[in-house]
């Protein structure tokens, strides 16, 4: 079953675009990792220092690789001194059963 999730913080003012910078350097890295699927970063638009990142991995599997990667825990520390939240907030979204 795929993993998808919905994850969220706001850039401290002025450090928008410092983060949008690390996000997007970022953004390329995950996108090249075997069991992600999608990688999709976005801005509020009435909020633009609010981030809100779309994600997708093939499986739990590919979840926990993608949270092992080299890569990550670098990021988040360099994150989260721009960020006003604690660090990311993660939401887990689980697909809409539809009836034919």
């Amino acid at each position: 079953m795929k993993k998808t999730l919905l994850a969220e913080f706001t850039a401290r003012e002025g450090a928008e675009a410092e983060v949008a910078r690390m996000i997007g350097d970022y953004a390329l890295k995950v996108r090249e990792e075997e069991g992600n699927i999608a990688f999709d970063v976005y801005t509020k638009a009435a909020h633009p220092r609010a981030f809100w990142i779309f994600e997708v991995y093939r499986d739990e599997d590919a979840f926990q690789a993608h949270l092992n990667a080299p890569y990550g825990g670098p990021f988040n520390a360099a994150l989260t001194p721009l960020i006003e939240e604690d660090a990311s907030v993660l939401t887990f979204l689980d697909p809409l059963a539809m009836k034919p």
